[in-house]
């Protein structure tokens, strides 16, 4: 009977969809109809959100699922992939329940799905916008081969501090750039109609101020006023909402000392009323449970929050499938409020197309198509290498000839594991070209290996990483053995390069990192080979911006390659062999040490800013207070020189526009590119303001000996704020326009700009 029930529905339902261009209009009477079907089991059930176990990132595990499925106590589900594994769990929900409606399947497709694109953080140092959002419209499209509709990115929270290990995943410390990628992943993930099989709907995470956790401690602490929430760390969440994102994701900390995932003002007041988002809103994993040890209540007490403060859907934690029904009855929460975020639910489904056809795109011959395709592995290799970021070039050593001997030393040189990074997805890393491989492809040049060094020698780090997955293996007493076959291996080569870093488990959730340089054995193997005398190159696999002054001021060159992905091998050789230049720019600072952190270029003045002949002004003893590399660089194998920037006019009235234009040329022997950066700077306002705030950016390719002029338009909204009141407005006054190559090295003129 339940069978034939399901059936009709689903017939009644295709009806009700009628044509496309119609389809939204019918959305709302279809969803009230349906749900005039519903029990208030059936409605509970749709915020339910469990997961199979296939990636695991929290401290519990769902158990009966399936059962619960056959119940209809399960809305969604994460971590299930693959046709036949969502296409059994399908046929439960919608072949096995009284109303047969939909399941939505959820996971953590963060940079690729099977082919792996690199992290979120070296995919932002391309400045790219076009390669960003293409790189999530592949992950859409083999994603949703594999049966998903859910994808639990992009995250795009602002960071300061590198000792956090999810800064891997987002686009670093500025709001403007971090709000053009937040909007260019979305678009990709969605694409222009989450109708169409290969759109998945994005979940933008995690609302919000996590990145800007204390200490750079996963899960912890958030203290931050109101004014730098709206200025510095909310930008990017309003993007992905104003481009339209499915779904929204609470954080795990805590915002105005409530819990991000019970805190109405933030759920509520901003997310929906402010911003109008009119997605659903689903909690991250067992954050409902987990207010219970902030501080916040019993079990009913914190579901009773989190379910008024505006969450719909509740993953892994259970407690709205328990506790619901009690909290209605007590009236503690209304009908009305359920049927509400069952509605945004079911919505998201419609949307989604699954009342249509609940089995979209499942199918193992279209996976088999669509998945890991030359194509995408191409544009995999263009992508890694549009995110390495050329840090130092002493006396031109890269690119690298094509001929001589090179060592190729180091964990990471002959490592297929871990050149995903945090967060693989389907990714086989087997799959993954090595260093080596890369190298080995290179006609003309012989390659001598050697390891040189594990990734660590520190038992208890090796302990926990293994727990997690990692395959780290060492042995007492071998590390100097490495580090004298791999300088033996080098006295034999013309140049060395040695390829170091982070294990994939040593940045991402729960791998924040106190000491943030690279590993001691990896240190010493480091000083080894520069002890030599032989040219060093010094490449660096990691998810996080390193403590390297040592390493700065000794290796000949650095290429910042953060974890490429599958085409690693491929893309490291393009770079360092000059097939291409290198044109990537840091989006987040790297700090000389970590008694400097949080550093960031976007920072205020003090009352006694740095003044180094005076003693009694802001600065440390012991270290500058610049960074070792600023926000914004990057070098090329070529050289680009910048003219004196001239504006259209020094004062300016209104709704005026103010043009700022620099001569840049291409001094070098080499076609490049460059990404010419414009900052602006308010001296005087009703609040303080920071020393230069990113405004604005142009990707720039000149050939050797060229020369272009470079503009930027200025309107008064490049100059609003959020002031004290929280209103978004500009203030008459004096500004400084900058722009450059990176925060640092800048032309600057000044303007005034009355009301």
């Amino acid at each position: 009977m339940k069978r034939t029930i399901a059936v009709v529905v689903c017939v009644l339902m295709m009806l009700a969809s009628g044509f496309s261009q119609s389809r939204d209009a019918r959305m709302t009477p279809f969803i009230d109809r349906l749900m005039k079907r519903m029990t208030l089991d059936e409605k509970i059930g749709q915020l339910n959100l469990l997961t199979i176990g296939i990636d695991v990132t929290g401290p519990v595990l769902s158990k009966n699922v399936e059962e619960n499925i056959k119940k209809g106590n399960v809305g969604a589900v994460l971590n299930t992939r693959t046709a036949s594994a969502v296409r059994k769990l399908q046929d439960l929900a919608v072949k096995g329940t009284r109303l047969g409606i939909p399941l939505i399947f959820g996971l953590d497709v963060i940079h690729g799905y099977a082919t792996m694109f690199p992290i979120p953080l070296g995919l932002a140092s391309s400045w790219d916008m076009d390669l960003i959002e293409h790189t999530a419209r592949i992950a859409a499209v083999e994603s949703t081969a594999d049966g998903l509709n859910w994808t639990f990115s992009p995250m795009v929270d602002i960071c300061r501090d590198p000792r956090w290990g999810r800064i891997s995943e987002g686009a670093g410390e500025d709001p403007y750039l971090g709000a053009l990628i937040a909007k260019a992943m979305v678009k990709g993930y969605q694409g222009s109609d989450l109708r169409d099989k290969t759109s998945i709907m994005a979940c933008m995470k995690h609302f919000a101020l996590y990145g800007a956790v204390e200490a750079g401690r996963d899960y912890n602490t958030v203290d931050m006023d109101r004014v730098t929430m709206y200025n510095f760390y909310f930008p990017p969440y309003k993007a992905a909402v104003d481009a339209g994102v499915g779904s929204v994701m609470s954080s795990f900390n805590e915002v105005e000392s409530v819990p991000a995932t019970g805190n109405k003002w933030l759920l509520t007041d901003v997310l929906r009323r402010q911003w109008g988002f009119n997605g659903f809103l689903v909690t991250d994993y067992t954050a409902i449970n987990e207010m219970m040890a902030h501080g916040m209540g019993d079990i009913e007490k914190v579901t009773e929050m989190a379910f008024k403060a505006g969450v719909d859907m509740d993953m892994v934690s259970e407690a709205y499938i328990t506790h619901l029904k009690k909290l209605l009855a007590d009236h503690q929460i209304s009908k009305e409020e359920i049927d509400t975020a069952c509605k945004r639910v079911l919505e998201a489904k419609y949307k989604l197309g699954l009342f249509e056809d609940p089995y979209k795109n499942i199918s193992e011959e279209t996976a088999k198509k669509m998945i890991f395709t030359d194509a995408n592995r191409k544009f995999a290799r263009e992508a890694a290498v549009n995110s390495m970021v050329l840090l130092r070039n002493d006396h031109n050593i890269l690119p690298l000839r094509k001929s001589g001997t090179i060592a190729l030393v180091g964990p990471l040189a002959d490592n297929k594991r871990d050149m995903f990074g945090p967060h693989g997805a389907a990714g086989d890393w087997k799959q993954n070209v090595s260093v080596l491989e890369g190298f080995k492809d290179i006609p003309g040049i012989n390659v001598l290996y050697a390891k040189g060094a594990d990734l660590t020698d520190d038992s208890l780090l090796i302990k926990k990483l293994n727990a997690e997955g990692g395959d780290i293996k060492t042995a007492d007493g071998v590390q100097q053995a490495l580090i004298d076959e791999a300088v033996n291996t080098a006295s034999k080569a013309d140049v060395v390069v040695a390829v170091l870093g982070e294990s994939q488990g040593m940045s991402g959730e729960a791998a924040s990192r106190s000491m943030i340089g690279l590993p001691g054995n990896q240190e010493n193997l480091l000083k080894a080979l520069i002890a030599t005398g032989k040219p060093v190159v010094l490449v660096l696999m990691n998810g996080r911006p390193l403590t390297i002054e040592w390493e700065s001021h000794h290796a000949g060159a650095i290429v910042e390659a953060w974890f490429p992905g599958t085409e690693a091998g491929h893309a490291l050789s393009d770079v360092l062999f000059g097939n291409d230049n290198p044109a990537g720019k840091l989006t987040i600072s790297f700090p000389v040490n970590t008694g400097q952190i949080p550093i960031y270029y976007n920072h205020k003045n003090t009352g006694r800013p740095l003044n180094e002949d005076q003693k009694y002004t802001s600065k440390y003893l012991d270290v500058s207070n610049a960074p070792l590399y600023p926000f914004g660089f990057g070098l090329s194998y070529t050289t680009f020189e910048y003219g004196d920037l001239q504006l259209s006019s020094t004062s300016l009235k209104g709704a005026q526009t103010l043009t700022a234009s620099v001569k840049l040329t291409n001094t070098g022997t080499r076609e490049g590119r460059e990404t010419v950066q414009l900052y602006i700077r308010e001296a005087a306002a009703s609040i303080t303001r920071p020393v230069q705030e990113l405004k604005g950016f142009q990707k720039i390719d000149l050939q050797p000996g060229q020369s272009t002029t470079v503009s930027f338009r200025i309107t008064p909204d490049d100059l609003k704020f959020y002031n004290r009141d929280l209103k978004y407005d500009w203030e008459p006054g004096q500004f400084q326009i900058m722009v450059g190559g990176n925060s640092r090295d800048i032309r600057s003129a000044a303007v005034s700009w009355a009301k």
